[in-house]
């Protein structure tokens, strides 16, 4: 991640995408406390800059939801925003998030840097990259948490990015095929 995002940065976004999400459930507007700097922070915060992220949510150890954009014109900030409503009411893999489930919902946000062509999967660290694998008009994205929760090693990883994006394993090496690497600040509640 280019921009260094400050621990009350940190707080102030999973405070944001919590309350973005009550509010859509409570049919209100939403309702937002203004951001409380540490005295040592200087220069421009890290939420005014257009940033990629993804918003994740569970209940327990299960997914919940996960939807991201791994590039926005957007300050981080309105990106948050909009990926907390995505990701509880939008993921086509789950039913919208109910109001009863929110309490025992926690949010995960990943902020992401730039992406970067991989000129050798070899050199993919497990923890450090996210990937994003582009071939045959399909395309499969991974956060670099991914592989260190489900225990996988970097073969496992480079293939699961293949069945992600819909096709088959080693899929990244076939001609044509685009793979992007990113890094992540990755914080929740």
């Amino acid at each position: 991640m280019n921009s260094i995002i400050s621990d009350a940065e940190k707080k102030y976004l999973l405070a944001l995408a919590r309350e973005t999400i009550a509010a859509h459930l409570e049919r209100r507007k939403a309702v937002y406390s203004p951001l409380v700097k540490n005295s040592g922070e200087a220069g421009e915060s890290a939420l005014a800059k257009p940033c990629g992220a993804f918003v994740t949510l569970h209940i327990g150890r299960n997914l919940r939801g996960c939807i991201g954009r791994m590039s926005s014109k957007d300050p981080l900030e309105e990106t948050v925003k909009t990926m907390a409503i995505e990701a509880a009411f939008g993921d086509p893999r789950f039913p919208p998030l109910q109001k009863e489930e929110l309490p025992r919902t926690t949010v995960e946000i990943s902020v992401l840097s730039p992406m970067e062509i991989c000129g050798d999967p070899r050199r993919v660290k497990l923890g450090v990259h996210g990937l994003y694998l582009i071939h045959q008009g399909r395309a499969g994205v991974l956060l670099p948490q991914v592989p260190l929760e489900q225990g996988w090693d970097l073969d496992e990883y480079l293939d699961y990015i293949c069945v992600k994006a819909g096709l088959p394993p080693k899929s990244y090496e076939a001609p044509g095929a685009l793979l992007y690497t990113f890094s992540a600040a990755v914080f929740g509640e």
